[in-house]
């Protein structure tokens, strides 16, 4: 029985306490504040938030280098000269960590990787199914823990209100003119990720608990759901009250197990302070 390490970017918003828990190696993206770059996860959020907003600056952000995978890739080696690796990977069309991670791997054949076509949660509910499925399923060969991985990432629905649309604009991930109409009319538009690119598919209106519960029932009502788990997740400055109305919207729809993460540096830098996300999966078909 050969041992499989799984890896993947800290924008999946997996915690680096959870990761440490589940045997999950995590390779850090980037932000940029001002003329200082720092490795995602190295700052807290509200601080990051606060600096910027002391610089006059948005944060930037950029994917992980074949530096930092092969830093990873090899320690990995030395420690596990035996294991197999499984890198679950951030989008590829929103970030060069893939490319990176294949320029990183190139003479080790002891790697496979895959495209999971989401970000933040999204990856990350396919990156802690997987490392589960592992922990349940020892004997699990690389091929069949990646074929499951990908079946769940095909499974897997995720979307998010920001919090400032400002922060998606400055990403390039927001026209001038969507941005505009939207914060004269008070609109908060829901964020889907469809092929792996970050999508405006609908626009909701009223307050943000209002529209936090919307985006759950809007999400759930897509098709038929998994109810073993849900993740709801939150940036920075998301009131207590949302949390807790969304919370328990998500326990009266049958959700067993209700997981709430904390957006990192990199994905507050594109959702701004104060958003919401869920993420669920389609039962097996």
């Amino acid at each position: 029985m050969s041992e499989i390490i799984i890896v993947a970017e800290t924008g999946s918003d997996v915690s680096a306490a959870e990761a440490a828990e589940l045997g999950i190696e995590l390779v850090p993206m980037h932000v940029s504040i001002g003329d200082r770059t720092i490795d995602d996860g190295a700052l807290d959020p509200a601080e990051m938030l606060e600096e910027c907003r002391q610089l006059g600056v948005l944060p930037k952000t950029s994917g992980c280098t074949p530096g930092d995978f092969a830093k990873v890739f090899d320690r990995i080696h030395a420690e596990h000269p035996e294991a197999q690796i499984l890198y679950i990977a951030y989008s590829a069309v929103t970030t060069c960590s893939y490319e990176s991670a294949r320029t990183a791997a190139e003479g080790r054949d002891y790697i496979d990787m895959f495209d999971t076509a989401h970000v933040t949660i999204g990856q990350g509910f396919v990156v802690t199914g997987a490392a589960h499925y592992l922990r349940e399923h020892p004997e699990v060969t690389l091929a069949e823990l990646k074929a499951y991985a990908e079946d769940l990432a095909r499974r897997t629905r995720m979307a998010f209100i920001p919090g400032d649309l400002g922060y998606l604009r400055a990403g390039g991930r927001l026209s001038n003119a969507a941005f505009l109409g939207a914060t004269l009319l008070r609109i908060k538009p829901v964020i889907e990720i469809i092929d792996g690119r970050l999508v405006a598919t609908k626009k909701l209106r009223g307050k943000m608990v209002n529209v936090a519960l919307e985006l759950i029932d809007m999400m759930y009502a897509q098709g038929p759901v998994d109810h073993e788990r849900v993740f709801l997740v939150r940036s920075s400055g998301l009131p207590l009250a949302i949390q807790e109305a969304a919370e328990e919207r998500v326990r009266e729809l049958g959700f067993k197990e209700i997981r709430w993460y904390d957006t990192r540096n990199v994905i507050t830098s594109h959702c701004g302070p104060g958003s919401f996300a869920v993420c669920m999966a389609a039962p097996v078909a």
